[in-house]
């Protein structure tokens, strides 16, 4: 497969140009990388504008995914939250409502999205929430809750894989969707990497009509690289709006480095690198087996190459650190690890070493008491209204103004214009806030 921007990339670099343009270290290589590092110089155009060399790898991105198309970024997966949200928003049928249907554990730049596009969310609640990032919505409860709707909202919104690994059945509730005539968005930051598996479990071929990926995250791609993908079945608004959307909300200055890598990833997923994710799943559900005779908890049945340990997350990840080993993720309920063919064996062997027999107490994930808060006001009213910030203690009763999310997992615990209450204030310290933002009081 060509990849015509790493080699433009390259050309440029060994050319030995005399640099009179951006950026400032002139290819001088401080770290290292600097002479790959360019600007939109002539015959690189621009990212979302007239670039030959992008409109071909971005084509080669597509037929991989197997997109309609596939549009690049270079901020991660949080532009193309963004981009989604407007494009759902602005294209929604005539009469329909600037209302968008999502599961409660949505990242925290897709409350961004409502305020700054001016839409609001009808959150779905699963029956028992066991931690902040998961959010399991049956096809049937999402069939309640559309048919509960005074009318169709513009989209549906759901996080697949979320940061636990769990994945939402998509092909269920996409059809729960299509037979409303309703786009369903899918947050598959954590899972571009499932495209490639056997079987496939990627958003977009199980059904999904957009969705984005942060490449990073599970592909060898530098950090911020990510995807927005169109389903061929979107209607060719969305196609012709697609690059405005991104744009709108993106930087004029993209990361180069991380286009190439972008670029240079089609070429690897064309060849060796499908076959070695395979290999690491096989991997990992080994190290699954062995942690689970060793006594381990682990939640099944999500993200084959995600790894995630019930108990006191923070005992399990001081372990690991002991024994050598970094996790992606822990909390008070659960430690996560993510692997990918860059981690040899002897990585999750060292895993397995580190952890050894399970002795810790057991302990069972806490449930979340927490309740849909009441709404007060829009997220875009809240977003841009005066606030103070005032210490826990002091906040009840007060209406939330930020997005307190630490990240990760950067899931809010309560979104601007809803009233915090006990159960958020509870939860915003057991996770450490200290302080929250709320509306000046008049």
């Amino acid at each position: 497969m060509t990849t015509p921007v790493w080699d433009f990339v390259r050309r440029y670099a060994g050319a030995d140009a005399a640099r009179l343009h951006m950026p400032g270290h002139k290819g001088v290589p401080l770290l290292g990388c600097e002479p790959l590092d360019i600007t939109e110089v002539q015959g690189a155009g621009e990212l979302y504008g007239d670039s030959a060399l992008l409109t071909e790898s971005r084509q080669n991105a597509a037929a991989l995914f197997g997109s309609g198309a596939t549009l690049y970024s270079t901020e991660g997966s949080s532009l193309c939250v963004r981009a989604m949200a407007y494009l759902a928003l602005t294209l929604r049928p005539n009469g329909t409502p600037p209302v968008i249907l999502a599961a409660r554990n949505v990242h925290r730049s897709f409350v961004s999205a409502l305020a700054l596009c001016g839409g609001e969310a009808v959150w779905l609640w699963p029956e028992t929430r066991r931690s902040l990032c998961a959010c399991e919505i049956p096809p049937a409860a999402l069939e309640k809750a559309l048919d509960a709707l005074p009318a169709p909202p513009a989209a549906v919104y759901v996080t697949s894989p979320d940061y636990l690994g769990g994945l939402a059945d998509i092909p269920g509730l996409s059809a729960a969707c299509h037979a409303r005539g309703v786009p369903l968005l899918a947050d598959n930051a954590h899972g571009a990497a499932l495209r490639f598996l056997d079987p496939c479990l990627h958003p977009l071929a199980l059904g999904a009509d957009l969705c984005c990926d942060s490449a990073h995250k599970t592909l060898p791609v530098l950090t911020g690289g990510a995807y927005l993908h169109l389903s061929a079945r979107l209607p060719a608004a969305f196609f012709s709006a697609a690059e405005g959307a991104m744009a709108l909300f993106a930087s004029t200055s993209p990361s180069w480095l991380t286009l190439a890598s972008l670029d240079r990833c089609n070429a690897l997923l064309a060849d060796t690198w499908p076959r070695e994710l395979r290999r690491t799943a096989k991997a990992l559900e080994k190290l699954r087996q062995r942690l689970a005779r060793a006594g381990w908890t682990l939640r099944r049945g999500g993200d084959p190459l995600r790894l995630t340990l019930a108990g006191d997350g923070a005992v399990i990840a001081a372990r690991l650190r002991e024994g050598g080993v970094e996790p992606e993720y822990a909390d008070r309920d659960f430690c996560v690890l993510m692997a990918s063919p860059g981690n040899p064996q002897s990585h999750l062997d060292r895993v397995a070493d580190a952890l050894g027999e399970n002795d810790l107490p057991p302990r069972r994930p806490v449930p979340l008491c927490m309740n849909p808060p009441e709404r007060v006001c829009s997220v875009r009213e809240a977003v841009f209204a005066p606030r103070e910030t005032v210490p826990l203690e002091k906040a009840l009763g007060r209406v939330c103004a930020g997005i307190p999310a630490a990240c990760p997992p950067a899931v809010p615990v309560c979104v601007p214009g809803e009233r915090l209450d006990r159960d958020a204030l509870a939860l915003l310290r057991a996770l450490g806030h200290r302080s929250v933002e709320v509306l000046t009081e008049r």
